[in-house]
């Protein structure tokens, strides 16, 4: 499979769930505002998908997230289903995504070191 059509899916994949997560969550304890999709990565066969997502708050409300998400997973899925004509719909995959949270404590460093504290 071309490299362009699998990156075109995992974006358009990364959108349905990103658009689907207010209605897919609702009613559960985590509000889905806290919840950033960062990255979709497919494999190249389109079964699996890998969702990594950001989590605003402390580390209990990223563990929880987490969960409702996995949890979760089948309604995205048929979220997909409803809005994206592929052959199989990916199974979903939830990873927490540290990278945003790493790239703040960079920055603060590096204004800690720019003033000099």
């Amino acid at each position: 499979m071309a490299v362009e059509r699998l990156e075109r899916v995992n974006s358009l994949l990364k959108r349905v769930i990103a658009e689907s997560m207010f209605s897919v969550m609702q009613g559960d304890s985590v509000q889905p505002g806290l919840i950033t999709v960062t990255d979709v990565s497919c494999g190249k066969d389109l079964r699996d998908a890998t969702v990594k997502v950001s989590v605003f708050g402390d580390d209990n409300l990223k563990r929880t997230a987490l969960q409702h998400l996995k949890h979760n997973a089948k309604r995205f899925q048929a979220a997909i289903g409803r809005e994206v004509r592929m052959k199989f719909t990916p199974r979903l995959v939830f990873q927490l995504d540290l990278s945003l949270e790493k790239g703040d404590a960079v920055l603060a460093m590096l204004d800690r070191l720019e003033t000099g504290g």
